[in-house]
């Protein structure tokens, strides 16, 4: 007699059940990474076999969903985010290469003294904290000595460099956001992070003149009130963000030694690609006797983004400068600063009327948006420029700041004569 067989189906359940056990450890760690640490802890309900597969998960984050699901919107009590980060710690023995901490509790200094010093001493590769509400957090000095970071990530910190610091000889990323540091302990940081590709620096106190010294540094994103910016064996840097806050109501006041600012900054930047220059910096740009064009092209800019002050003659000097700098440049934003919106007298013909053509400019031009647009005679002059210096011109998108004449503008752009005759204009109220 044949012996009997169990269900299909129940046969099915239970292979499958065991194909899941059974995967590779690197396997079940990348699903249980998917999950929010929350889920992820919940896994070990499933079976004995599960229950501590959880525990050596080398990717620890704590945000707002390890304490809450999408259907749970209840504020929990910070206590209780407390214990499940330490919970958490106490039945984890696996290493730990990335920890991530951004809450909107307050949660007292002494914890996060705690789990950053645990942290540290696994072989942790990326470290985020981000403190949301309180005093800047000072890093207590274990962080400084992680010699795997590759990724470090840092919101509302003061940063001190121990004397025993030797650099972080892994890193390939730095964000740094609203934190508070020398401009000593700034430039070693830089240079002792000899492999760095990215760095992010937002919102910053403690230092005011930046020198910038990366050979690997290929990314650079900047936004904050600064006096100076230099680069020094950045011949790599190929994407560069970078804006200067100046107060509202308050007048600029750049700082000059030597050469023109706009020969300096572009000295060390030989492989620039992508530029955004934003808020105040192309005043900046301009301390100096503005250059007809600079010493050595920009060959491999193909974007620019520029906020100018259309009525400012050495900011327009300086986006003309740039402009015959670069002769490859394909894709074109130009943003209208919102507070330069003022009505003033008539002072005469505008600076892009007096060059409505320029040889050897705009040959590769294609794309183009012209933003915050208000419709102003020295706006309309520099998109009368643009049309009859760019003769590969696809697209021009002009984006009004209002919506008030916007018919009347747009009958004014279409009479603009055009180097391209495939140039498509498109006007957009806000």
């Amino acid at each position: 007699m044949r012996a009997r067989q169990p269900p299909k189906a129940l046969y099915s359940m239970h292979d499958e059940s065991d194909r899941l056990s059974n995967l590779p450890a690197h396997v079940i760690d990348g699903i249980l990474s998917c999950l929010s640490i929350r889920d992820a802890v919940r896994t070990s309900i499933l079976s004995n076999d599960w229950r501590y597969k959880w525990a050596t998960l080398p990717h620890l984050v704590f945000d707002k969903d390890c304490s809450s699901t999408a259907s749970d919107e209840q504020v929990v009590d910070k206590r209780k985010i407390v214990n499940i980060i330490d919970h958490v710690f106490v039945l984890h023995f696996g290493s730990i290469h990335k920890f991530k901490l951004s809450h909107k509790d307050l949660i007292a200094v002494t914890d996060i003294d705690r789990w950053v010093l645990r942290v540290s001493r696994s072989s942790v590769e990326e470290f985020v904290l981000e403190i949301w509400k309180g005093q800047r957090y000072r890093m207590p000095s274990c962080l400084y000595f992680c010699k795997h970071l590759i990724h470090l990530e840092l919101f509302n910190c003061v940063l001190n460099l121990p004397p025993a610091f030797k650099g972080f000889l892994n890193l390939k990323s730095l964000d740094l956001q609203h934190v508070t540091m020398t401009a000593d302990a700034f430039e070693n940081l830089i240079a002792w992070c000899p492999l760095l590709e990215r760095l992010t620096l937002m919102n910053f106190d403690g230092f005011s003149n930046l020198k910038i010294h990366a050979p690997n540094l290929q990314f650079f994103d900047i936004g904050g009130e600064f006096e100076a910016v230099s680069f020094e064996n950045t011949s790599l840097l190929s994407v560069v963000s970078i804006g200067l806050y100046v107060a509202a109501g308050a007048e600029f006041t750049g700082r000059l030694s030597g050469a023109c600012n706009m020969l300096k900054f572009f000295a060390r930047l030989p492989c620039i690609q992508r530029l955004e220059v934003q808020s105040y910096f192309l005043q900046y740009l301009t301390l100096g006797n503005v250059p007809s064009r600079l010493p050595v092209p920009c060959l491999e800019l193909d974007y620019l983004s520029m906020r100018i002050n259309y009525r400012d003659i050495k900011e327009n000097k300086a986006a003309l400068c740039l402009f015959k700098s670069s002769p490859n440049l394909c894709e074109l934003e130009m943003l209208a600063r919102p507070e330069d919106d003022i009505p003033i007298a008539a002072t005469g013909s505008s600076f892009w009327e007096e060059k409505i053509y320029v040889e050897g400019i705009f040959n590769q031009l294609r794309v183009v948006r012209v933003l915050d647009f208000f419709g102003k005679k020295s706006e309309l002059d520099f998109v009368k420029f643009l049309l009859a210096n760019s003769p590969v011109l696809e697209k021009l998108t002009v984006k009004s700041a209002s919506s008030d004449g916007g018919l009347e503008l747009l009958k004014e752009l279409l009479r603009f004569r055009r180097a391209s005759v495939q140039a498509e204009v498109i006007y957009m109220d806000t």
